[in-house]
Parts: structure tokens; sequence; C-alpha cells
């Protein structure tokens, strides 16, 4: 008789016996869990690793890479005011760039037909001719113009009045050519990000009565930044090795100053080594603030922020940790 059919047979408020075995719940004990194995991961591991132990090896046991000459002079005086040249065009540059860009993506976006055209017109102009040409356009501008002079129109009388090659010297020339050249690239950046912003939270903030000023800045601009900041961003690398052209004004930035002493000392590669292993710091140090920046922004678009590296190097060893104490 089944364990159900003897409870039946009790008086009301008896206890029958327990039930059986096959009326509980399955055990799963005794099943074992069994990690999905992935062959071709570790045999791409493998290999990628067999690559990149042969190029260390080769990179620490040939002597023509002459890294004691790159130790000599990663550090000398030469070569950091080249780099502090090199930051500086960079930082001028990309703020004012990206200033004008701001402004020219504005007036893309305006109403007036002769702001759309002077901004469209300026933009195609700057990306369809190579930086190097507009670098040496700039720097030969006094052959145009003898004198840049402001006064009124029509007229003699001028309130400033300067020789061109004094006006324009080689920093000045770098500066104009780099910043208006990033102008062009940044103003279509920054228009690509304003347009990403879905207009029905314009609509919904306008009908809700906040000023236009406050839709601008509180609900656009965070949300563009999203879109902006990636591209922005590998355009401020761009720039950083785009300085190096600024060796054709025979201006002492990193690159130039490079050059200088390699044709100096004849030791070519350990130098070009040196500028190479610079810009690397520094395009490394970008992409640290590019990580940090875009992760303040995305607090609006994902639940969860995705953990630093610190903090999954923390998650990591308190992990494996608690897993040694627990066996």
């Amino acid at each position: 008789m089944s364990s159900t059919a003897t409870r039946a047979l009790l008086p009301p408020g008896a206890q029958g016996p327990p039930p059986a075995a096959a009326d509980a719940v399955p055990r799963y004990s005794q099943y074992h869990l069994v990690g999905s194995r992935h062959p071709w991961r570790w045999a791409g591991t493998a290999l990628v690793a067999l690559l990149v132990i042969g190029v260390a090896w080769s990179l620490i046991t040939n002597p023509r890479w002459e890294w004691a000459v790159v130790g000599q002079w990663f550090t000398a005086q030469s070569v950091l005011h080249g780099l502090g040249e090199t930051l500086r065009l960079t930082a001028i540059s990309g703020i004012l760039g990206f200033v004008l860009g701001f402004l020219l993506a504005l007036m893309r976006l305006s109403g007036s037909p002769l702001l759309v055209a002077v901004s469209w017109t300026f933009s195609w102009i700057f990306r369809s001719t190579p930086l190097l040409v507009q670098m040496l356009l700039w720097y030969n501008l006094g052959y145009l113009y003898e004198k840049v002079s402001v006064g009124i129109p029509f007229t003699d009388v001028r309130f400033f009045e300067v020789p061109t090659t004094t006006l324009i010297s080689q920093f000045a020339a770098a500066v104009l050519g780099l910043t208006l050249n990033q102008a062009a690239y940044s103003a279509e950046i920054i228009r690509g990000g304003i347009l990403s912003v879905d207009q029905g939270q314009l609509e919904a903030a306008a009908a809700l009565g906040i000023p236009a000023w406050r839709r601008s800045t509180g609900i656009v601009l965070p949300q563009a930044m999203r879109a902006i900041l990636p591209t922005a961003f590998n355009e401020i690398i761009g720039l950083v090795k785009g300085t190096s052209i600024v060796y054709v004004l025979a201006y002492s930035e990193l690159f130039y100053t490079v050059q200088v002493i390699y044709n100096r000392t004849q030791q070519v590669l350990p130098l070009l080594l040196v500028a190479t292993l610079w810009y690397v710091v520094i395009t490394s140090v970008l992409s640290v603030f590019q990580y940090y920046i875009e992760r303040y922004y995305a607090k609006g678009a994902v639940r969860t922020l995705p953990l630093t590296p610190l903090q999954k190097a923390r998650k990591y060893l308190s992990t494996h940790a608690a897993g040694k104490v627990t066996r």
C-alpha cells in the first residue's frame, strides 16, 4: 500500500509515516559540473605567447637596437625640451581647435543659410588639403600679404599694423596649421554627437517649459559627450603625432630635436626609438584619461558602471584569496 493510501486510512489529526523516497525531491549531488573546453582558444593563446616571446627576445638580444644609447638620450635635456614643445603645441592646438570646432558645429546646425555655408566651406577646404601644405602656406603668408592691419574698411585709417613675417613665426604658423586643421574635423565630430541625441527628448523638455540653454547643457551635451569622446580622443592622439610634421618649419619639437641629434651623432635608429617611446608614453596617458572620462559620462547609459582595472584586480585577488581559504 502506498504512503498516500496509508495517510488516507488514519483518523483525523494523526500523523502517518514519512513520504517515500520516490516522493522526495531528487538529489543532484551525484552530478558533477564539467567546464566547457576551448581547445582553439588555448591553441591561439599558446601561438600568440610564442610570438610575443620571440619578439621580446629579439628586442633584448639584438645589439643593433643600442638600448644603452636609447637610455642615454631618453631623458637628455634637449629631448625633454622638444617633448615640452610637443605637449605645448598639442595643448594649445587641441583646445583652440575644439573650441572653434564647437562654434562651427553650432553654425552648421543653425537656421542661417550663410552660417551653414561658411561652416561647410571651412570644413571642406581644411579637410581637403594636406596638413603639410597648410603648414607651409601659413609660414609663407608674408609672401602674399606683407602686412597685417586692422582698421576701417575702404579708408586709410589703421588701428593696428604689423609686418606679417614678424607676426607669423614658426610657432604661430604651427599653431595656426594644427588648430584650423583640427577645428575642421572637430566640427564634424561635435555635430555628429549632437545629432545622435533623440530629438523627442528636446521636444518633451520644451513642452515642460525648460529654457533652451538648460536643454542644451543638461540634456543634449551630456548625452552627446558619449558619442563625441571616443572620436575626440582619437583626434587628440592623432594631433600628438601630427605635431611631428612641424619639423618642416625647423621648430624644435620632439621629432625635429631627435633629427638634429642623429644628424650629428649618426645614431639614427636609437634616436628614432627615443621619439617613438615618448610618443607611446603620451598616447598611453591620454588613453587612461579617455577611459575614466568615458566611464564618467556612461552613468546615464548603463545600469552598472564597468569596473576599473584597479577594481578588477582587487576583485580577482579577493575572490582567489577566499577560494584558497575555503579549501
